[in-house]
């Protein structure tokens, strides 16, 4: 197609209301060069409102491609780190488990003199049960030692029986291992999206379980002392 065709084509389809853009692609020009050929040509208001819908429509819609490839990206990011997890974790010992406990009870247990004894605190379901297992599994203290209390808003009063059947189930305790529920005063303003989802903070303890948290404090400091600088 010769230059004068291209052209006259390219104005063609301006009248009809094709965007400059589109004109580009379709006849291989570049967008210069349309703009120039073109612009004495005016189009009507319906011709420019057409264009607009389209120009948002391709836009909503290359945001939501966009979007959507994100997405892919994370979901195969977290399957590949969840794959490479298990290839190098394998099989959990009695001894890495007491080296996972140890660390989170540096991070998350009672080590001040004013505690009575060992105290676990969290709000993680799966922190609090990897601790009571550890506690059964590798410290061999009876299940019947374990007592834990819930630390919980005000807000979820209404719905403490089912908080308390959740670490019940969980933790497979009794009734007589839980003490009473701790409630927090603090004013909320807006009810959150998990309010029927959030089980509060468990207190996990043992029962006479001083000596034990200077077990714990003991096996900390062994820790620092192996890894840290003198």
């Amino acid at each position: 197609m010769s230059k004068y065709e291209l052209k006259g084509e390219a104005q063609k389809l301006r009248r009809e209301g094709y965007p400059i853009n589109e004109i580009k692609k379709k006849l291989g020009l570049s967008k210069s060069t349309v703009s120039l050929w073109c612009r004495d040509i005016i189009l009507t208001e319906e011709q420019y409102k057409k264009i607009k819908k389209e120009h948002i429509f391709k836009t909503q819609k290359g945001r939501l491609i966009g979007a959507q490839m994100n997405k892919n990206k994370r979901i195969n990011a977290i399957k590949d780190a969840n794959i490479l997890g298990r290839k190098l974790i394998r099989k959990i010992s009695k001894r890495e488990l007491l080296l996972i406990a140890i660390a989170l009870y540096w991070s998350e247990g009672s080590k001040s003199d004013r505690t009575s004894g060992f105290i676990f605190i969290n709000s993680d379901p799966e922190m609090i049960l990897v601790m009571k297992l550890f506690l059964i599994n590798v410290l061999h203290i009876p299940l019947e030692e374990i007592v834990c209390s819930i630390q919980i808003n005000r807000i979820h009063e209404e719905r403490i029986d089912k908080v308390l059947n959740f670490w019940k189930k969980l933790l497979q305790l009794q009734n007589s291992q839980f003490r009473k529920p701790y409630y927090v005063n603090t004013k909320v303003n807006k009810v959150y999206d998990n309010y029927e989802n959030y089980y509060g903070i468990c207190r996990l303890a043992v029962r006479k379980g001083m000596n034990l948290k200077y077990r714990m404090l003991g096996l900390i400091k062994a820790i620092k002392e192996d890894i840290l600088p003198v």
